[in-house]
C-alpha cells in the first residue's frame, strides 16, 4: 500500500491551499501582504545563498570509509588507527582553491583534498591539497597571496600582473609554480589524482613519543591529467565535468580508493635535516623518508542533498584526536585559527552541530551555549560552566600530546634558509618530469606569463633559471627575452632583482 499522500506545508507547519497563485485584489487586483505562504516562500528565498567560500568554493563530496591496512600503534594513540581491519566512516569534499563557485572543474589550480574522519574520539580532519607543497610558508602571506588569485578591484577580471607580480616577488613559490604548470595543474578528475597533507604533522603513542609525519594518499585509479588544450576544451564543453565524474562513478558502483601513506621522521633528525622539515614549500624525498602504508579509503556513498552535506561541510586542519597533533609549521599555525573562524563566519557559531560536521561517533560535551542557529536542546538545565560539582564533563588529563620544546626570542623572524628555495624545483624539473612533461609545463606557462608586464616577465623568468638553466632559458625564448638580461637578474639577490624591476 502507497504511503499517505504528504500535505505541503509553510515552515511553521501551516497546510498550504495553492502553491501557484498569489493571494490578490480580485482577479487583476495587486498582491496582498497577508498572503503569508508567499511571504514565507520569498523571504527564506532571499537567503538560500550562504556566503561563498573565500577558497575552495566550488567542489564535490562523497561518503565512505577508511579502512587500517597496515598497524601503525607504534607511531599513535588514535583510535581510529589502533587495529588493522578497523573502519571508520568518513566524508571526503575535492575542489578548486583559486576560482569562484561557478568556475570550471578544468581550471589550472591546485585542488583541495579534504576528508572528515567520524572516529570514536571526534572528528578529525586531514585537509590537504594535491599537491604535495604550497606558494608561500607563512600565514601573514596568504590574504596577499589570494587577493592576487582572485579578480582585479577596478576590472573586475583576472589579472596577469597581480599573479606573476606577487609569485615573482616570492621566491619560495617557485617548487609549487612548477607544479601547477606541469600537467598536474590540471587533473583529468577528481578520482585521478592524489592528496597530500604538505604540512608535517605530530603522531606521539600512549608512552609520550612523538614522530614527525607527511600524510599521503594514492589513487588506485591511477594519475591521470588534462593537457592545456583539453583542459579548455572541457571548460566550454562540460565545466563540471569532474563533479559529474565523481558522482556518476559512484552511482554507478565504481567506487573511487585511495591508499593512505604516512612519513615518517624521528624529532631528533628534524634540526639537523637538509631542508627545514615544516618548511611547506618542501618535500621530504621519498629516498631519505620513505612511504609507509597505513590504510585504504573507500568513496561509496553520494551526497542526499549537496547544500546540507557538501556546502556546509566545514573541515579545518584545527580537528585533531588524542594521537595525532599540530608541528611549528608557520602556514599552518595560521590555518589552526582562521579554518574555523571562516566557518563560522560563512555559516554561524553553531556550524559544529551540522549533521555532516557534527562528530556522530564520538558525540560532543562541551560548555559551548547559545548563538545563532543553535538548534538542539542548547544543553538542557545541565551546568554550562566548569568547574562545577553537578556532574559536568570534565577535562582528561590523559588526552594531553607530549610537551615540545619551544624557546627564542618573540619577533617577527624572516625565514633563515632561503638558499634551497630553489633546489627542488630544479631537480622536479631535470630528474622527474620527462621530455614531454617539460615541454607542456613551458608551454603552460609562457602563454600565461605573456599577459603580465615585460618587467614582472623577466623576474619571474630569472627564478625559473634559477631553479634550472634549462628551465629558464626555454621560458625566456617563448616569452622573446633577453636571456642575457635574465641571467644578469638571477645573479642577483632578491632585494637587487626587485629594485632592478622595479615599475
Amino acid at each position: 500500500m502507497a504511503d499517505k499522500k504528504k500535505t505541503l506545508t509553510t515552515s511553521s507547519g501551516m497546510p498550504v491551499d495553492d502553491d501557484q497563485n498569489s493571494v490578490t485584489a480580485g482577479p487583476k487586483g495587486p498582491t496582498l501582504v497577508q498572503d503569508v505562504t508567499l511571504l514565507d516562500k520569498l523571504a527564506h528565498f532571499d537567503r538560500e545563498r550562504i556566503p561563498e567560500r573565500v577558497v575552495h568554493a566550488k567542489g564535490a563530496g562523497a561518503f565512505g570509509y577508511f579502512e587500517v591496512t597496515d598497524d601503525v600503534t607504534r607511531y599513535t594513540r588514535a583510535r581510529f588507527l589502533s587495529g588493522v581491519g578497523k573502519r571508520t566512516e568518513v566524508f571526503a569534499r575535492f575542489s578548486t582553491v583559486g576560482g569562484e563557485k561557478g568556475s570550471a572543474d578544468s581550471e589550472r589550480d591546485p585542488r583541495g583534498f579534504a576528508v572528515k574522519f567520524y572516529t570514536e574520539e571526534g572528528n578529525y580532519d586531514f585537509v590537504g591539497n594535491n599537491t604535495p607543497v604550497f606558494f608561500i610558508r607563512d600565514a601573514m602571506k596568504f590574504p596577499d597571496f589570494i587577493h592576487t588569485q582572485k579578480r582585479h578591484p577596478a576590472s573586475n577580471l583576472k589579472n596577469p600582473d597581480m599573479f606573476w607580480d606577487f609569485l615573482s616577488l616570492t621566491p619560495e613559490s617557485i617548487h609549487q609554480v612548477t607544479v601547477l604548470f606541469s600537467d598536474r595543474g590540471t587533473p583529468a578528475s577528481y578520482r585521478n589524482m592524489n592528496g597530500y597533507s604538505g604540512h608535517t604533522f605530530m603522531w606521539y603513542n600512549a608512552k609520550g613519543d612523538y614522530w614527525w609525519v607527511k600524510i599521503h594518499f594514492k589513487t588506485e585509479q591511477g594519475i591521470r591529467t588534462l593537457t592545456r588544450g583539453e583542459a579548455a576544451r572541457l571548460a566550454g564543453e562540460d565545466p563540471d565535468h569532474a563533479t559529474r565524474d565523481l558522482y556518476e562513478s559512484i552511482r554507478k558502483g565504481d567506487c573511487p580508493s585511495w591508499k593512505v601513506y604516512v612519513q615518517i621522521m624521528k624529532p631528533g633528525e628534524a634540526e639537523g635535516y637538509r631542508f627545514d622539515t615544516f618548511d611547506i614549500t618542501k618535500v621530504w624525498p621519498h629516498g631519505d623518508y620513505p612511504l609507509q602504508p597505513v590504510g585504504r579509503m573507500v568513496l561509496d556513498r553520494n551526497p542526499e542533498n549537496y547544500f546540507a552535506e557538501v556546502e556546509q561541510a566545514a573541515f579545518s586542519p584545527g580537528n585533531f584526536v588524542p594521537g595525532i597533533g599540530p608541528s611549528p609549521d608557520r602556514l599552518l599555525q595560521g590555518r589552526l585559527f582562521s579554518y574555523h573562524d571562516t566557518h563560522r563566519h560563512r555559516l554561524g557559531p553553531n556550524y559544529h552541530l551540522l549533521p555532516v560536521n557534527a562528530p556522530k561517533a564520538s558525540g560532543e560535551n562541551s560548555y559551548q551555549r547559545d548563538g545563532s542557529m543553535r538548534f538542539d536542546t542548547n544543553g538542557g538545565g545541565a551546568p554550562s560552566y566548569w568547574p562545577n560539582s553537578f556532574g559536568g564533563p570534565a577535562p582528561d588529563p590523559a588526552a594531553a600530546p607530549p610537551p615540545v620544546d619551544v624557546s627564542g626570542m618573540a619577533a617577527r623572524h624572516v625565514y633563515q634558509h632561503t638558499d634551497v628555495d630553489f633546489v627542488q624545483a630544479g631537480e622536479l624539473f631535470r630528474k622527474v618530469m620527462s621530455d614531454e612533461d617539460r615541454d607542456h609545463l613551458v608551454g603552460n606557462i609562457v602563454p600565461h606569463l605573456k599577459g603580465a608586464q615585460k618587467r614582472i616577465q623577466l623576474r619571474q623568468t630569472a627564478l625559473f633559471y634559477k631553479a634550472d638553466t634549462g628551465y629558464g632559458e626555454r621560458v625566456a625564448k617563448g616569452l622573446g627575452l633577453s636571456l642575457e638580461e635574465v641571467k644578469r637578474l638571477a645573479a642577483m639577490s632578491q632585494e637587487e632583482r626587485v629594485k632592478s624591476t622595479a615599475g
